[in-house]
């Protein structure tokens, strides 16, 4: 079990109606911003699906699914852990062009979850996809998207401060991302763990991006695990910023470039994971079927913390905690929802 971090002394800045006022803004304003930067529309999104469609995100492949039936379908339901795979199907069905991609709420159960100050078993996430061309799968790109939706994170707390002003006492957040490469950050922190290494180098650069996650690096060891068939692990990466609440890394969004058929092939076997090449969204992907695309999930709860000062992710949603979570937020002051 995860310990959840509360700091001594905290105090919110905004009482609980102020803070759900304040993320009805947020979410209308970052929403706006994203979708205007990126060529995004929106559209309604399943909260689960088929378990034979092979849709469902396997996340790091140990996480269990919320499973269930439904009356006179033959299919077995899962709950999605997120929409990685099926944004990619749903761009081929809108007919989107290159350039153009869909962004959705996404709200999903995690039953796995260590629970601390940070995670939760509920899951909200902007999730947004777009169609790339063969030439777009390349660093920069991955980059100038990163710098955009940062662009439109701090846009967002600007305004937020001028209806709000008590969340002036804030960090600002810079529109300026360092980006380094998980075989970077080994090098530079060879005796650190993956969340460690975080930890250190986003204390000293507020806005990172660590780009390449899921292979593993010299050390015989990947940064994090990611599942092997959305993400290309040589384009993909995680957002972090400093938490100053809590004075650690806060992974805000993780995204990347998909793979594309050569890509999933590789890391396919390597992953141990051929058994999915039956899958209709597998099959499909190997045939060529489905359009070159890129995207990622914005924590919804994650940014509401860090742009409103809060210390615990249940002071900015609703959830089930345990014991230890409920006992340690009552003996510091942390209202949980």
């Amino acid at each position: 079990m995860a310990k959840s971090i509360l700091p001594e002394g905290y105090a919110p800045l905004l009482s609980i109606y102020e803070t759900q006022r304040a993320i009805g803004l947020l979410k209308r304003l970052f929403e706006d911003d994203l979708s205007g930067a990126l060529r995004l529309h929106r559209v309604s999104a399943p909260l689960f699906v088929s378990a034979a469609s092979g849709l469902n995100d396997d996340l790091n492949g140990v996480e269990r699914p919320v499973a269930f039936d439904v009356n006179g379908v033959k299919d077995t339901a899962q709950v999605v852990h997120s929409l990685a795979k099926w944004k990619r199907l749903a761009l081929k069905r809108y007919q989107f062009a290159p350039g153009e991609g869909l962004y959705t709420d996404m709200n999903a159960i995690r039953r796995d979850e260590d629970l601390d100050s940070l995670h939760s078993a509920y899951v909200d996430q902007w999730d947004w996809e777009k169609i790339i061309t063969a030439d777009q799968r390349t660093a920069d790109y991955l980059k100038e998207t990163v710098r955009a939706i940062v662009s439109a994170l701090a846009d967002t707390q600007k305004v937020l401060c001028s209806v709000f002003p008590q969340l002036s006492v804030l960090p600002k957040l810079p529109k300026e991302v360092t980006f380094v490469t998980s075989q970077e950050l080994e090098d530079l922190y060879p005796e650190l763990d993956g969340k460690d290494r975080e930890n250190a180098f986003v204390k000293e650069h507020p806005v990172t991006f660590i780009i390449g996650i899921g292979g593993k690096l010299r050390s015989g060891e990947p940064h994090d695990g990611r599942a092997p068939d959305y993400d290309d692990w040589s384009l993909n990466g995680d957002l972090l910023v400093w938490d100053s609440i809590g004075q650690r890394a806060m992974e805000l969004s993780s995204m990347g470039i998909r793979v594309d058929p050569e890509s999933l092939d590789r890391q396919l076997s390597i992953s141990g994971c051929d058994n999915r090449r039956e899958l209709p969204f597998h099959k499909m992907l190997l045939n060529g079927e489905l359009p070159l695309t890129m995207g990622g999930g914005i924590g919804q709860s994650r940014v509401s913390m860090l742009l409103l000062g809060k210390a615990h992710i249940g002071e900015v949603q609703s959830s089930l905690w345990d014991e230890e979570n409920m006992s340690a937020c009552e003996e510091a002051g942390v209202i949980l929802l």
